[in-house]
């Protein structure tokens, strides 16, 4: 058995102009990557980059983690709201040959519990291959609480575009598998 073959390899792509240029320390990306070490018990490793706020750049750097590394899953953070430089879903739903706005919408509902301001979140998923991409918000509290609620789903949408199983700790979550691979 191969071991580096067997590792399923997962993107994080933080988006954000201060961090790619060293000027605030990414904590969005660590955030998602500590989360994912609670959540899955397959074993896995991420492929972390930061780049800044432009559309081009994080078309290009999506297409690199799904298409050359050959990730599984892309979890980008930041880049997410209103603001003329938050990009972050048009680049992932350029990229993507299918939508999933449950997504988006399941995580607006769970944050809009927190803070009003929720409702101004983009956040959304998509398919680009056989790589589910989620963008999440860049706020580590918020993180947690995307990936709390929908990744219940994330496994078995894995599965059904043809991604590895992912195995996950059920005591931190419980994943709903319908369509029984494995």
């Amino acid at each position: 058995m191969n071991e580096e073959k067997d590792t399923i390899k997962i993107g994080v792509l933080t988006v954000s102009d201060r961090a790619s240029r060293g000027e605030y320390e990414d904590k969005g990306g660590p955030a998602v990557i500590e989360k994912l070490k609670s959540m899955l018990t397959s074993p896995w490793k991420a492929v972390y980059r930061i780049v800044p706020d432009d559309v081009a750049r994080v078309e290009e750097a999506l297409k690199e983690l799904c298409d050359v590394e050959g990730c599984a899953l892309v979890i980008t953070t930041g880049g997410t709201g209103p603001s003329p430089r938050d990009i972050t879903p048009d680049a992932t739903e350029a990229v993507c040959g299918k939508m999933l706005p449950g997504f988006g919408e399941l995580m607006r509902s769970v944050s809009l519990e927190k803070v009003p301001t929720a409702i101004l979140s983009r956040q959304t998923a998509g398919i680009r291959g056989t790589t589910l991409i989620i963008n999440l918000p860049g706020k580590p509290s918020a993180i947690a609480e995307c990936l709390d609620a929908v990744f219940p789903a994330v496994p078995d949408c894995v599965d059904l575009i043809g991604g590895p199983y992912l195995e996950t700790d059920p005591s931190v979550v419980k994943v709903h598998r319908p369509h029984g691979k494995h």
